[in-house]
């Protein structure tokens, strides 16, 4: 039996080359968190850079005195804005611990109340299974409130701790000032110290990565941001009306994570807080919510179109997948992680994917 090695040497480059891809794109996004500043100082340069743009063109300045203008009013938007989330969130991360007990025990009246509105003889369910019924009812609402716990100690700890904050603000805002001012010195020093194929290869390959993925990922903030400010101003306007809404920041925080996953929506949390403030007695607060979620989607109907170009090409269940996969291997960050890897995979082995992968690997 003679043995193709021309063959085998193929199928083996192709195998090396997909699993040095995957690996490079894992120890991307370990990089990236890492260095979280300086991620967040280049995401917040680029959203400055027309900016800058707009300056430059309009006043003729040169692009150092252009970029320390619109630096300057952003460190002032930007600590302004972090300085009020970090006391509103702290005081109502506070708030919600101290009472969390309360809450987890009306959770149990209500159970209790639904439990004992159905006639049970009549389904004739034997008491063991009743018991049981009541006890994993009981065990998910402690779940609940043990997660709830968690979560609002941790925010809490992370917001209060000033040292740290500190520093990754300072770290921050340096970088960025850097990038907006010394934009040119540094892609010239890049090009200065790469070879000139890996240059022209990074370019072609980060040109179709950012219009995937940089565009999917600014439809996407854009949606869930607009989403964000009509359910802020909403729950605050409930707030100030007198209706049952203690925490407007801290809900609207968690109704915009929720809708910034893909497949979920809004409606994923509004819809059940909805139901269960009606169990509760509170109709108003309830048909006030789902008026909000109604608003809330409609403007997101009118607005997506617009917004999204195209389809990002993955179908659902493999965003699923990648989601699940995600927080299996990071918790709650990888169900958003998960998805924006698919598409840079997805990007990388365009052409594998359109010819079949493991046709791509073993095809002579």
């Amino acid at each position: 039996m003679v043995v193709d090695m021309n063959y085998w040497g193929k199928v083996l480059k192709n195998i090396i080359i997909l699993a040095l891809s995957i690996l490079g794109v894992y120890l991307g996004f370990k990089l990236a968190i890492f260095y979280m500043p300086f991620l967040v100082a280049f995401i917040i340069a680029l959203i400055l850079e027309p900016c800058i743009r707009f300056i430059m063109k309009k006043t003729k300045l040169r692009r150092k005195p252009s970029a320390i203008i619109i630096f300057m009013i952003a460190i002032i938007l930007i600590v302004g804005l972090v300085s009020w989330t970090v006391v509103t969130l702290v005081t109502e991360a506070s708030n919600l611990l101290s009472g969390l007990n309360e809450y987890f025990e009306q959770g149990y009246n209500v159970v209790q109340d639904l439990i004992s509105k159905i006639d049970f003889d009549k389904l004739q369910i034997p008491d063991n299974i009743m018991s049981t019924i009541q006890n994993s009812a009981l065990e998910f609402l402690g779940t609940l409130s043990g997660w709830a716990k968690n979560a609002l100690t941790g925010a809490i700890n992370f917001l209060t701790s000033i040292p740290t904050i500190g520093v990754y603000t300072v770290i921050t805002l340096l970088a960025l000032y850097f990038i907006c001012v010394d934009k040119v010195y540094m892609i010239d020093q890049l090009e200065h110290h790469l070879p000139e194929t890996w240059v022209k290869r990074i370019g072609i390959h980060l040109k179709s990565l950012v219009k995937s993925l940089g565009g999917y990922l600014k439809a996407e903030v854009t949606l869930v941001f607009i989403s964000f400010i009509i359910c802020l101003v909403g729950l605050y306007i409930f707030h100030f009306t007198g209706l049952n809404v203690e925490y407007p920041l801290l809900m609207a925080l968690i109704i915009g994570f929720v809708d910034l996953l893909p497949i979920f929506g809004s409606g994923t949390f509004m819809v059940p807080w909805s139901v269960l403030t009606a169990c509760m007695g509170d109709f108003t607060l309830a048909i006030a919510i789902l008026i909000l979620w109604v608003i809330m989607s409609v403007v997101r109907q009118l607005i997506e179109p617009r917004i999204v170009s195209g389809s990002i090409g993955i179908h659902p269940i493999f965003t699923l997948i990648a989601m699940y996969t995600g927080f299996k291997f990071i918790g709650v960050l990888g169900m958003i992680i998960g998805p924006i890897m698919l598409i840079i995979l997805k990007n990388i082995f365009a052409t594998f994917i359109d010819k079949g992968v493991i046709k791509s690997i073993f095809e002579r």
